[in-house]
């Protein structure tokens, strides 16, 4: 099986960096019956952290967000990536972007086991709809 790639709204949200935050707010969107499609969380400098949300369901999630009070930022984009693991196969899609002059930002890849991986990329703003051709993502 080929790569499925998807664009998807994400959420930056600056909190902060002290233990458990993280897992209040993770715990107020699923109390909310909010399903994440992923989520990733670093450090942001001056004593806060980034959380980066990506939701299945924006109406949902920015209802549970004004709920909880928190301040977000408008949506940005993210490119979902799932497919069969082998080596090499997030490599072939950076090298895909990299020839069509396109500058990864951020990637996060992991083997979700089963012979399937997982990734979320980043791309600046104006090369998203550049990058959903080259990757075609839907």
């Amino acid at each position: 099986m080929a790569e499925s790639v998807r664009k998807a709204d994400y959420f930056a949200v600056n909190v902060p960096n002290k233990r458990g935050e993280a897992a209040r707010l993770l715990a107020a969107f699923a109390t909310a019956g909010v399903n994440l499609l992923a989520f990733t969380g670093f450090p942001g400098g001056s004593g806060k952290a980034q959380l980066d949300f990506i939701p299945e369901n924006t109406a949902a999630f920015r209802s549970a967000a004004e709920r909880a009070k928190l301040k977000l930022k408008a949506p940005k984009t993210v490119f979902l990536i799932q497919g069969d693991d082998r080596q090499g196969a997030i490599g072939a899609l950076l090298q895909r972007l990299a020839d069509a002059k396109i500058n990864v930002t951020a990637v996060d890849a992991a083997s979700a086991g089963n012979g399937r991986y997982g990734a979320m990329l980043w791309v600046k703003p104006k090369d998203v709809e550049k990058a959903a051709s080259v990757l075609g993502a839907s």
